[in-house]
């Protein structure tokens, strides 16, 4: 505890917040107000919970609080601000804007012999979606510019996930440091090389196109002799993935520019990525981010005028990799897709608990079997910004190699 101007002020730190012990004795002690210093990380509701918390022990020691917290990008995390203010009732007077660094005055009086804040400018809570996209953004901005490289580079797809990947790093970096990069193959469909190229000309970004067709005939030549009499499968389409790598990790290493991967969580959960294929990179922007809020987020992009192609939001998902090629054909779709892995990993919940909420349990079976199984492809897999409760990473952990089976 310490004085300032005449009030007695307890210091909390981060997590003496979350339990009571910390506020009561600072209350015991004398203290009048309390100021919690936070680098509490984001994630989705976590403004609301904190504002709970903070509630909660207000309610304890009938004090005013303070709650100052972090702003900026840290590997995977992200410090959002937020920080608020609430009376002594449990109400919050004043709250700055999440996600914008700055400073904000309150001022404190005395009424009726007690510590009062004077009430400020209350920022209102914004959308999830627009939360989770400032994350992100703030999220690129300071893992590029703090590690110093001058820009970005990646591929676009004419996809949905390189789309939003391509809308985050231009509203993060701005588009002259970012060279996008169209690699198509017999498979790309003309659709798809025209929404690419209308997305980065509409954003102003460097854009390249570089056929990948010769690299990928050529490999498949050379390997001809030890693929006789096997039939094509997924060996070829990771070819494919692996030729895009070469070039974009060629292009990186030449100019400095830093690679970002273009992956979802809905893709690494169930191993469909590539390892030294689409994966390659230094930075996952929405790797924590399941197929149905990327879908989110795409249309959050488009709110004020369409930036990602109408087009690209609107037509089935594709990795092009064969003929006619969509995601249906080996996936439950997404709806269902993301809600099952969202109840696995994010809240812990068993087969039989995923069955009472209405799916398959056969589904439920292949899909946590996938999970499972793919455990190895997301140790290698590059950081990605944090959003969920539990993403990819130091938040989730499961043994490679086991003997256990469903």
């Amino acid at each position: 505890m310490f004085e300032h101007r005449g009030f007695r002020i307890g210091l909390l730190v981060c997590e003496d917040a979350w339990e009571c012990e910390a506020a009561r004795q600072a209350r015991d002690a004398g203290a009048e107000l309390l100021i919690i210093i936070n680098a509490s990380p984001f994630e989705v509701h976590k403004q609301a919970e904190r504002e709970q918390v903070v509630r909660e022990r207000v309610a304890e020691v009938e004090l005013p609080v303070a709650y100052v917290n972090m702003l900026g990008g840290q590997d995977e995390l992200v410090f959002d601000g937020n920080s608020f203010v609430m009376d002594a009732g449990g109400y919050v007077v004043m709250r700055a804007p999440g996600f914008e660094e700055g400073t904000y005055l309150v001022e404190f009086g005395r009424r009726d012999g007690r510590v009062v804040p004077v009430p400020g400018e209350i920022a209102p809570p914004l959308p999830d979606v627009a939360t989770v996209y400032q994350a992100l953004v703030l999220g690129v901005r300071d893992y590029v510019t703090k590690h110093g490289f001058p820009g970005v580079v990646m591929g676009l797809s004419g996809g949905v996930d390189s789309a939003l990947t391509l809308a985050i790093a231009a509203d993060a970096l701005g588009p002259e440091r970012i060279h996008a990069v169209m690699m198509p193959s017999r498979y790309t469909a003309q659709m798809s090389l025209d929404d690419a190229a209308a997305q980065a000309r509409r954003m102003g970004v460097h854009y390249s196109v570089i056929p990948i067709e010769g690299m990928f005939d050529a490999t498949l030549k050379a390997l001809a002799g030890e693929f006789a009499g096997r039939k094509p499968d997924t060996t070829e389409e990771n070819i494919q993935s692996r030729c895009r790598m070469l070039l974009l990790m060629g292009i990186s290493n030449k100019t400095g520019r830093m690679l970002l991967t273009t992956g979802n969580k809905s893709e690494m959960a169930v191993g469909y990525a590539t390892m030294y294929g689409d994966m390659a990179g230094g930075f996952a922007p929405i790797k924590d981010c399941s197929k149905l809020l990327v879908y989110r987020l795409a249309a959050y992009c488009n709110r004020n005028t369409e930036v990602i192609p109408q087009r690209v939001i609107d037509r089935p998902p594709s990795a092009e990799l064969r003929p006619d090629q969509k995601d249906s054909d080996s996936l439950p779709p997404y709806e269902v897709l993301d809600a099952i892995l969202e109840a696995f990993i994010e809240e812990d919940l068993s087969v039989d608990q995923i069955q009472a909420r209405g799916f398959d349990r056969a589904t439920i079976g292949r899909v946590l079997d996938l999970v499972k199984r793919n455990e190895y492809k997301r140790r290698q897999a590059p950081p990605g910004v944090r959003v969920s409760r539990r993403a990819f990473g130091r938040d989730w952990r499961y043994p490679i190699t086991n003997g256990y089976r469903r």
